[in-house]
């Protein structure tokens, strides 16, 4: 049935798009397919009344690939990931386009006290904690529902002690391709006992294409007055500190490379560009939280959600040794990530807007990447 419905998905692509431009080249699903601790992982494929297209795995409930036309009508796969599924099990750094959780970003020393209880959680960087452990909610599989031609549901339950976090923890995660352009993002999550959620997406975004070259010129705006410094470690101090004066200052639009190379601390610390900004949050609605241009190719991604911060990562750490989907190097500085979320270590912090989900609360979070080009 699942075939099946990735064939129809397909061929409403094609009759959709009708141009020759959407030469999209799709990763074959029957290819992608493997198996962990014998669960299959599995490919799936939306689209939009547009041509825009997204291919999502259960493995991590990922984004795999996401097409979006330039300012002529072409098309280009503009997020990084792999072509097999093997791949993306062998690889368990960079995140490519996974759903994080259960408490996206860091979280100092490994630990957290909910009332006079100390839970040690997993250990993965350093002496701290990031993106929910080594055994995170990127590395599981998820069971997974299409909704029409254009959504795709789905859901994992998170056990008690998983990771060290307390309380058994149901997620659902529903991605939606929008009439209006939007890769839309929303999750849900419920607990039986007292704990901390913090979901968000680590699609690494190239407007020019996957492996088309450095981000440094891409413009970008962020709708922030000030960011959270870290230490060494890339954890919080707990200062909110002013943009204003610092590379930090992306309220007008600037290219990324004019000042990461700038001499401050804070970007060396986080070697570039790997900091959360404090969002000048909207009253009512959706906050525009963050809007992205490649200046070639005339594609422009902005970024609502109602959470009160965003990672903005400069992709520091890809290695250069990651071979794409499209035959290319992944290289250093060649991707970024807007990551919408509640701030690193909020658990330790608690004048930082709370975490904190208890039984009989809905947890909700959105995010939206929408695109046009112009």
């Amino acid at each position: 049935m699942k075939k099946l419905l990735f064939a129809l998905t397909i061929a409403s692509f094609f009759t959709a798009c009708q141009c020759d431009k959407a030469k999209l080249d799709l990763i074959d699903a029957n290819a992608f397919e493997t198996t962990l601790n014998d669960k299959a992982i599995k490919l799936y494929s939306i689209t939009n009344a547009n041509g825009l297209t997204a291919q999502l795995t259960n493995y991590g409930a990922r984004v795999v690939s996401l097409w979006v036309p330039d300012k002529e009508g072409t098309f280009a796969d503009v997020s990084l990931g792999f072509r097999t599924g093997d791949e993306y099990l062998n690889n368990k750094e960079n995140f490519y386009g996974a759903t994080i959780g259960r408490y996206g970003n860091r979280i100092g020393k490994a630990q957290f006290v909910i009332e006079e209880d100390t839970f040690n959680i997993d250990m993965n960087d350093g002496e701290n904690t990031l993106h929910g452990g080594a055994g995170g909610f990127f590395s599981k599989i998820w069971d997974v529902k299409p909704v029409g031609t254009n959504s795709l549901e789905f859901t994992y339950t998170s056990v008690d002690g998983e990771q060290g976090y307390p309380g058994n923890v149901d997620v659902k995660v529903v991605f939606e391709l929008t009439d209006k352009n939007e890769l839309k993002i929303e999750y849900f999550a419920s607990t039986d006992k007292t704990t901390h959620v913090n979901l968000t997406n680590h699609t690494y975004f190239n407007l020019g294409g996957e492996a088309a070259g450095t981000i440094n010129d891409h413009l970008l705006m962020i709708n922030a007055d000030a960011f959270t410094p870290v230490d060494g470690g890339l954890i919080p101090t707990g200062e909110l500190a002013p943009v204003e004066g610092t590379p930090f200052d992306f309220r007008k639009a600037t290219a990324i490379g004019d000042r990461v190379n700038a001499d401050d601390e804070q970007l060396r610390l986080g070697g570039g560009y790997d900091h959360n900004w404090v969002l000048n949050q909207a009253v009512d609605g959706l906050t525009l939280a963050a809007t992205l241009k490649e200046p070639v190719s005339g594609r422009v991604m902005d970024v609502y959600t109602n959470e009160p911060g965003i990672q903005f990562y400069g992709g520091n750490f890809i290695d250069n040794k990651d071979m794409g989907k499209y035959g290319k190097t992944l290289n250093y500085r060649e991707a970024l990530c807007l990551e919408t979320q509640h701030f690193p270590d909020t658990p330790n912090k608690p004048d930082f807007p709370s975490t904190l989900l208890n039984p009989g609360e809905d947890y909700y979070s959105i995010c939206v990447y929408a695109f046009k080009a112009e």
